[in-house]
């Protein structure tokens, strides 16, 4: 069998696994970023990621999460920042003594069901953290 040194496919690098940390991963991946290219003040950013949080924490916090359910965490937020603002939008609009455009409603009626089976994916119990200390860090502590 010939080992084909020449096709760059074949080169360490490419034959790496695919499991573990790797040292060139992008920054939303590696988490030092949230959202590309954007400035992480504005309403909805705050809001994104003060979702992502809230959600992270639901599923027992950020450095339990599997990668899918990040992605899942992402998305139910990512929606629900954009309903927040469809309800404020319909807010001002009630106030103005007028009825919300029939096109809005009915995004807000889609995107409120797709965030619902999006939720349903991460599930609604919460996982709690186990915090109770080992037998060493109790006695080490003088929790007694």
């Amino acid at each position: 069998m010939r080992n084909d040194t020449t096709n760059p496919a074949n080169s360490p690098q490419d034959r790496q696994p695919i499991t573990g940390k790797s040292a060139q991963r992008s920054r939303i991946s590696n988490g030092s970023e949230l959202l590309p290219g954007t400035d992480g003040r504005s309403v909805w950013a705050r809001l994104f990621r003060d979702l992502c949080e809230g959600l992270a924490e639901h599923l027992g916090g950020a450095d339990r999460m599997s990668e899918p359910e990040r992605m899942t965490v992402r998305r139910a937020a990512a929606l629900e920042a954009e309903l927040v603002h469809l309800e404020a939008k319909f807010a001002e609009c009630r106030a103005a003594g007028n009825a919300p455009d029939a096109a809005d409603l009915d995004l807000y009626s889609r995107v409120t069901n797709t965030q619902r089976r999006v939720l349903e994916a991460i599930g609604a119990n919460r996982r709690p953290r186990d915090v109770t200390p080992d037998l060493q860090s109790y006695l080490a502590g003088g929790n007694r």
